[in-house]
């Protein structure tokens, strides 16, 4: 587990001698608690390994069955261990001591190339079939581990990581535009659509859900995810709903805080880390432990500027989850001394390439840092809940409404609009309109004109950049998550959220570098699997149910979280909001390295300088908190990252 490398020379070519050595080299960097490797006449394999688990603990890998001729490494940790224990009949005595590789190659022996599809877990693993001469892989559904790769007529060679690849005498280090001009032009978080390439020329990328088989010098390339149909689930009772979910969300909760070190969770003062901490309290109190938890809030002398319907410093929301919890050792992190200005260069760096959550990376960075010095090995999340547990919003709540009345349930329209005339501060004459719309959409088109935006993120690509790589033309998929909004039903918006390979792939490239850097995974169990498809098997009247937005979580946790948390429906948390005041120090030379990008002539064959000119001179010489979150602010931000990586590429 932890990171994992290799190098399958064909046919016994030596126009790449082994480089082995040179290719674990960057890896030494890193805490580890062992490094192994495996070769032969064609294979290397190496693992440099951080015990997470408890059978990790002593593991070696990679691992070669005799018996079976298989050696596997592996970066993995699987969660349905006592499901796979029954299906593959592994002897009782042999269960509590079984490592998650060798489960895995008890898998591939059964399955073969399906053994995946069984798998339920974070993973990137490769295995080489001596009897087949062939190298199998795999990454997990929603690429919460990476696994980069670079082949040529001569050998294939992959890692967890970019840059040890480089180390490899024969693979030069040039610049994928394409991938460079996607990023560019995307406005959402989202890097990119294209999963199988990288900001590298040759250096591809297994996307999530997919398998890799190298055999006879070729590579081949399936996936072996994609959502299926999900049947609506039918009971007989609410309470049978939350019953249900108590039991799916509580069993990958108990699996993911599987370690042999403390336990962790990330904390906001919202309903999906409020859940997650809640269910993992509550079990890791009966083994003894206590739950070590990490909030970021704002500076102290920061004044929260943001509307009244938004808060900056969550602390009151999340002391009451802690005291209504218990069993939690709080940590609230002001990071009183950093900035994400300051941070750009050690987070390339962990990257390996440009990204976009500028506002967030040191917080994110620094809470990994903490948990790893008070000795936690996993740290939880709920950062896929608002698809998941936690799914709803007004617009859902008003498509439900809709429903109704297009099916004449006057009586249930009735009743559910005046329990959320009572949650939110409206009245029936303002909302119907509104329903009416979402009913009879061509009708009320034809009494009214359009007030839909035209608002688009500005453009700050130079043009002759964009057309030399085609840019708009390969970007037109984003019917999801490319642009920033969404129009039609919302249902159908979720399942093709979940179906898209690349609203994934972001949170794993950096949850999986950071883990690497401070011996700490990141696990998520609002995005495990079997969540995932309860969640969309709930009927739609759960979700908008008794005049609530979130309505099915707010009601399942009733008596696992406290009610100033549950049934808060006015005040949500803004992360981040002291951004621009924590950069007051470094606003000079933050304006300084922008003037300096405009007049690098490199850039400006990249990017627009004239649009980054005029976002400078409209963000102004003085620190205004307010603009965090503006046009001008994204675009300076992500040149100045774009900027850097050039500067570190050359």
């Amino acid at each position: 587990m932890s990171a994992i490398a290799g190098i399958f020379q064909f046919n016994n070519d030596q126009s790449h001698p082994y480089s082995g050595e040179s290719l674990m080299k960057s890896f030494d960097q890193f805490p580890s608690n062992q490094k192994g490797t495996w070769k032969n006449d064609k294979i290397f394999l190496s693992c440099h390994v951080q015990w997470i688990t408890p059978e990790s603990v002593n593991e070696t890998l990679p691992f070669y069955e005799s018996e079976s001729q298989l050696v596997i490494t592996s970066d993995a940790i699987i969660d349905n261990r006592d499901e796979l224990f029954d299906r593959l009949q592994i002897h009782h005595s042999q269960r509590k001591t079984m490592t998650d590789s060798e489960l895995i190659l008890e898998s591939y022996l059964k399955w073969g190339e399906d053994c995946p599809k069984y798998l339920i877990g974070d993973f990137a693993f490769m295995i080489w079939d001596v009897r087949r001469q062939a190298l199998f892989g795999a990454r997990d559904f929603s690429g919460a581990r990476t696994l980069y790769y670079y082949k040529d007529d001569s050998c294939f060679a992959f890692c967890t990581l970019i840059e040890p690849l480089f180390n490899l005498p024969f693979i030069k280090k040039q610049l994928n535009e394409n991938w460079l001009a996607e990023f560019i032009v995307i406005p959402t978080i989202i890097e990119n659509v294209d999963m199988h390439h990288t900001v590298y020329k040759d250096i591809y990328q297994l996307p999530p859900a997919h398998t890799i088989l190298i055999k006879n010098s070729k590579v081949s390339l399936n996936r072996y995810w994609s959502l299926p149909e999900i049947k609506t689930l039918n009971l007989k009772s609410d309470d049978e709903y939350y019953e249900a979910f108590h039991e799916v969300f509580g069993k990958a909760v108990n699996e993911k805080i599987r370690t042999y070190g403390k336990v962790g969770s990330h904390l906001s003062g919202g309903l999906d880390s409020g859940s997650v901490v809640s269910f993992a309290a509550k079990s890791l109190k009966e083994e003894n432990k206590e739950l070590y938890t990490y909030s970021y809030i704002p500076h102290d002398n920061f004044i929260d500027w943001t509307p009244k319907h938004y808060i900056a410093n969550e602390k009151p929301y999340i002391k009451e989850t802690v005291n209504y919890v218990g069993n939690i050792k709080a940590h609230y992190l002001n990071f009183e001394d950093k900035n994400p200005f300051m941070d750009i260069d050690d987070f390339l760096e962990i990257m390996e390439m440009p990204y976009k959550f500028f506002e967030n990376a040191y917080w994110l960075k620094g809470i990994s840092e903490q948990a790893s010095k008070d000795g936690v090995k996993i740290v939880l999340n709920g950062s896929r809940g608002n698809h998941s547990i936690s799914w709803g919003s007004e617009r859902l709540n008003y498509e439900y409404y809709a429903s109704l009345l297009k099916r004449l349930k006057l009586l249930k329209l009735n009743l559910e609009m005046s329990r959320y005339c009572e949650n939110f501060p409206t009245g029936r004459r303002k909302i119907l309109p509104t329903i009416a719309k979402y009913a009879f959409p061509n009708l009320m088109a034809l009494f009214e004109k359009s007030h839909e935006s035209n608002y688009h993120f500005p453009n700050f690509i130079n043009p002759t950049f964009a057309e030399k790589n085609n840019i708009y033309e390969r970007t037109r998929e984003g019917d999801i998550g490319i642009t920033g909004s969404f129009k039609g039903d919302l249902n159908d918006y979720r399942r093709k959220y979940y179906d898209k390979l690349y609203v994934w792939n972001k949170s794993g490239t950096a949850t999986t570098k950071l883990s690497l850097r401070n011996a700490v995974w990141d696990r998520d169990p609002t995005n495990d699997l079997r969540v995932i498809q309860f969640c969309l098997s709930l009927p739609e009247e759960q979700y908008a149910k008794d005049g609530m937005e979130r309505s099915f979580l707010r009601r399942a946790t009733k008596n696992i979280l406290p009610d100033k948390v549950r049934l808060n429906h006015h005040i949500r948390g803004i992360q981040a909001a002291d951004t621009i005041h924590r950069m007051k120090s470094s606003w000079g030379e933050f304006h300084k390295e922008i003037q300096e990008l405009i007049k690098d002539s490199l850039l400006s064959e990249i990017l627009d300088v004239n649009v980054i000119r005029n976002s400078l001179s409209n963000l102004g010489k003085e620190p205004i908190p307010e603009l965090v979150w503006s046009d001008d602010f994204k675009i300076l931000s992500r040149s100045l990252i774009i900027y850097r990586f050039l500067k570190r590429f050359n």
